[in-house]
């Protein structure tokens, strides 16, 4: 049974690429303040369920229910504007803007909500970040992109924060300096399903 302190339900949930079945009846749920790491092996439908949350790919089947509130018909800018945002794979920064520029348009997803990170605290999170704040983006290193990535997400005042694969192809250094900024945030109380 859905909980009151559940933030996502995954209920039934199937979603197609070209008549392919990606996803067949998958049934989730992320309670508030939980970091919840779905497993499993390349091509089992993780990114796949992670878009369809996120609105990215629409689902054949199923809802997602987001603090309460039925996800159907949902674009996902509106998705994003009520605070549920994704880092997707691949990070997709805006490589030709600076690395302040691309923080600052994490901002748009507020959408009249209240911040819930600062520049400053991104800073804190990732002080490369504020090293390199007139840096081209996309002459980042990988593990310095995702740091980005995931900051401009938390710009945009998630309450819960989707990750897809965030350590792929980063040193283990870098890995373990986005790992350990991640735990930091959920045990501040963000909700994270990665």
């Amino acid at each position: 049974t859905w909980g009151a302190t559940s933030m996502l339900e995954i209920v039934d949930v199937s979603a197609s690429y070209s008549g392919i079945r990606a996803l067949n009846g998958v049934s989730l749920t992320v309670s508030q303040g939980e970091m919840v790491a779905l497993i499993g092996p390349n091509g089992a439908g993780k990114s796949t369920l992670l878009n369809v949350v996120s609105g990215l790919v629409r689902r054949s089947a199923g809802r997602v229910v987001f603090a309460g509130r039925d996800l159907t018909g949902l674009g996902a800018y509106e998705i994003s504007r009520l605070g549920l945002l994704h880092v997707p794979e691949g990070r997709q920064i805006l490589g030709d803007l600076t690395v302040q520029e691309n923080l600052l348009l994490g901002v748009t997803a507020l959408h009249g909500r209240a911040p819930t990170h600062t520049l400053d605290r991104i800073h804190e999170l990732f002080p490369i970040l504020d090293e390199r704040r007139d840096q081209r983006a996309g002459s980042l290193s990988g593990g310095q992109q995702q740091m980005l990535a995931i900051g401009r997400a938390l710009m945009g005042g998630p309450r819960l924060l989707l990750l897809d694969e965030p350590s792929l192809g980063l040193s283990p250094l870098m890995a373990g300096q986005v790992l350990s900024a991640l735990r930091q945030l959920n045990a501040e109380g963000l909700t994270t399903l990665l």
